[in-house]
């Protein structure tokens, strides 16, 4: 059974910085797309970043400029670097990980991790 692992979710300071780990378990198959979400209480899921087996990576405008995606292929993980964090980025990060872009491609979702952003 396929679980994405998260970490490095906690408080942090206006201006701080947190990295966030995705790791995949229970195969070694390389996914075709990771990236993160975020999820409000009673809002919609958004996208935060994603990149994809090859490193082509996708921001939301909120993050451009200050987050940082990255992935381990070998390793099966992707990571967020969250930098001048502020408390309008407090929310759940949810991992995601697709196998394919395709109709046959299946969509995992990590359990999420908070991130506060409070003084």
């Amino acid at each position: 059974q396929v679980q994405l692992v998260e970490s490095g979710g906690g408080l942090v300071q206006p201006g701080g910085s947190l990295r966030l780990s995705c790791a995949a378990a229970g195969t070694e198959y390389s996914f075709f797309i990771m990236g993160w979400y975020r999820q409000a209480p009673g809002e919609e899921r958004e996208l935060v970043a994603t990149i994809t087996r090859g490193g082509t990576t996708n921001y939301a405008d909120s993050a451009k400029g200050r987050f940082a995606i990255s992935r381990d292929n070998p390793k099966n993980t992707a990571y967020l670097q969250m930098n001048s964090l502020q408390p309008e980025d407090s929310d759940v990060y949810y991992c995601y990980a697709r196998s394919a872009l395709t109709i046959e491609g299946v969509t995992y979702w990590g359990q999420g991790t908070q991130v506060s952003v409070s003084s």
